[in-house]
């Protein structure tokens, strides 16, 4: 469903180096950051949300979460740890 589009948010993502969250936005407006460096993306539209950790300092970043905009409105974007499949 929406495999395509996330490989396209990933590989475009990973040819980035962004050292802060202002140049992140930059290049993705609709990114939303929320609590502990997460930052939230819209992927197909906004039928998805992926929600990443991002360390600048280190350049890294980690998958927390992803499901449908439904789903999303659902979990606390903040705290939430469990990636679910």
């Amino acid at each position: 469903m929406a495999e395509t589009q996330l490989l396209i948010w990933f590989t475009e993502f990973s040819g980035h180096k962004f050292n802060n969250f202002n140049e992140l936005k930059k290049v993705y407006g609709n990114a939303s950051i929320v609590n502990n460096n997460r930052v939230v993306f819209n992927i197909k539209g906004n039928e998805f949300r992926l929600v990443i950790s991002i360390n600048f300092s280190q350049a890294a970043s980690y998958v927390i979460w992803f499901g449908t905009h439904k789903e999303y409105d659902k979990i606390n974007a903040c705290y939430h740890l469990i990636l679910q499949f």
